[in-house]
């Protein structure tokens, strides 16, 4: 039987695993981590349901607590199963989730797309500088590329009939929530006023904002958001107490060592 690795890496928009990359480097570097993805087929319900039993399915055959990390509609995925199995989670990490879980960048381009009379490829383009920044035209012909894939076969509990509604999802396990200050998907009030939906005996719970880098900060800075993770996860461990409570914000003051160049490698 394969054991596990000690940090799961939630990834049902695999289309956008790339931007994951360094992250995942850094980290691994203080724990072994893998990737678990789901990917739906055209003929699937929209229904992150089936990812939660799919996960379970995975972890359930191994007696030991996970460390789960995910990224917008990765992190819903996270809350949900950590909800239903929190004795399968050691701690939960969630990047870009903000209170109103149900909030992605897809979320954002289906309103868009019913409120302007423009194409697809038009609004994509603009999505693509909005959650980005400023970046040469190749690259975002690039990340466009990448958008567009993801509306194809991401989880993402949204479509051009429907945006989904979530209601914000309450657990137990640690939970470390982190965003940007600059994020126009998921801002800074949808990032702190998680302080207001915590369970009283949740073992521990933080909040960091990295400065800047929009809704895919962990791809610009993966180092500083390493560093808080790995802060979060020696908390964890050393925490003995049942209901420590602590708020971390970002003061803006740690140096950022990386720009918003990118560098998107063909598939």
């Amino acid at each position: 039987m394969t054991t596990p690795p000690d940090t799961l890496w939630l990834t049902p928009n695999p289309e956008l695993k790339c931007l994951n990359h360094s992250l995942l480097c850094h980290l691994s570097r203080k724990t072994s981590i893998g990737q678990w993805e789901y990917q739906q087929t055209p003929d699937e319900p929209n229904s992150l349901d089936v990812a939660v039993v799919l996960l379970h399915d995975y972890l359930k055959v191994h007696h030991r607590q996970i460390n789960l990390i995910g990224h917008s509609t990765g992190g819903l995925l996270g809350l949900m199963y950590a909800r239903k199995h929190p004795e399968r989670v050691k701690s939960l990490t969630l990047l870009s989730v903000g209170v109103n879980p149900g909030i992605d960048w897809q979320a954002h381009y289906y309103v868009q797309r019913k409120l302007l009379p423009c194409n697809r490829g038009f609004l994509l383009y603009n999505m693509a500088n909005s959650l980005f920044g400023n970046q040469d035209e190749l690259t975002i012909r690039k990340l466009v590329n990448l958008l567009e894939k993801d509306l194809d076969n991401s989880a993402s509990p949204h479509s051009l009939l429907q945006q989904a509604v979530i209601l914000p999802i309450q657990v137990s396990v640690p939970l470390l929530v982190c965003g940007s200050k600059d994020d126009m998907v998921v801002d800074s009030h949808q990032i702190q006023s998680w302080r207001n939906f915590i369970k009283p005996n949740s073992s521990l719970f933080r909040l960091w904002e990295c400065p800047r880098g929009k809704h895919f900060f962990h791809h610009f800075y993966p180092e500083m958001v390493a560093e808080e993770i790995v802060k979060f996860w020696d908390a964890v461990k050393d925490s003995s107490a049942c209901n420590s409570l602590s708020y971390v914000k970002g003061d803006g003051q740690s140096p950022l060592k990386a720009t918003n160049h990118m560098t998107i490698s063909e598939r």
